[in-house]
């Protein structure tokens, strides 16, 4: 979900705050590859049915703010049912970072860090979320040894898994870093991150990545949408990694 480039106002926008929204936008869209899901998740049913007593049951309509970027996280969210939108910026420079989904658990790796949220998120369509105060959660990792070490092994697969990301496309090819990138990214085929989210996130210039991925597509490698990239022939994108003699 990316926007090219744009300077709205050659009076307000300079090179310095551009870099810093591009820097801004690197972070947040790096912490949504850390947030818990599937395997990575960090409580399965038993671990919920132990915070029962705890967690607390939010029905949120669309359009619903969920948490603000720059905020002390008040506590962790595990999305139940509906999809909630992380996103930077507003205006011409919003820009989305992920979408979670059923399963999906945030605000536990900020909280821990003690740091501010990177995105904002809101709901995209009526949600049901469990929520876990900053207060229960210090609680039950102090009180349950078992939940705790559970949940400290899904943060460092989490961790680790995205500097396995960035050691796998530093140094190489912008063609083999945007198709790496965009085979990481994919939830059910589809990419939920624009141009500039993507060119933020590889430290590239937008024409750049504008080029490349407009090459995938000519090639029929994937289809490019306003705020999402859907990957065609994901096979194809992997054949890009393999020495030019073997392709």
């Amino acid at each position: 979900m990316i926007h090219s480039h744009r300077m709205f106002s050659h009076l307000v926008r300079t090179t310095g705050e551009e870099s810093f929204y591009d820097d801004q936008l690197r972070h947040a869209a790096w912490g949504a590859r850390c947030v818990g899901r599937g395997p990575t998740a960090p409580l399965h049913a038993g671990g919920l049915t132990a915070l029962a007593d705890r967690l607390e049951l939010k029905s949120l309509p669309a359009g619903s703010p969920v948490f603000s970027a720059g905020a002390p996280p008040d506590g962790v969210w595990i999305v139940r049912h509906g999809q909630i939108e992380l996103s930077v910026g507003s205006g011409s420079q919003h820009a989305v970072v992920d979408v979670l989904g059923p399963g999906d658990v945030d605000g536990d790796i900020a909280l821990l860090l003690e740091m501010p949220l990177p995105y904002t998120a809101r709901t995209l369509t009526e949600s049901e979320c469990l929520f876990l105060p900053a207060a229960d959660f210090d609680a039950v990792l102090a009180g349950h040894p078992a939940i705790a070490r559970r949940w400290l092994s899904s943060v460092a697969q989490r961790l680790s898994a995205v500097q396995a990301q960035l050691i796998n496309i530093l140094g190489r090819p912008l063609p083999i870093q945007v198709s790496q990138l965009l085979l990481d990214g994919a939830v059910d085929g589809s990419v939920p991150l624009d141009q500039r989210t993507l060119a933020a996130m590889l430290g590239v210039p937008c024409p750049s990545l504008n080029k490349t991925v407009k090459e995938f597509e000519r090639h029929g490698l994937i289809n490019i949408g306003d705020e999402t990239i859907d990957i065609i022939d994901a096979e194809g994108l992997r054949h890009l990694h393999l020495p030019a003699e073997t392709r």
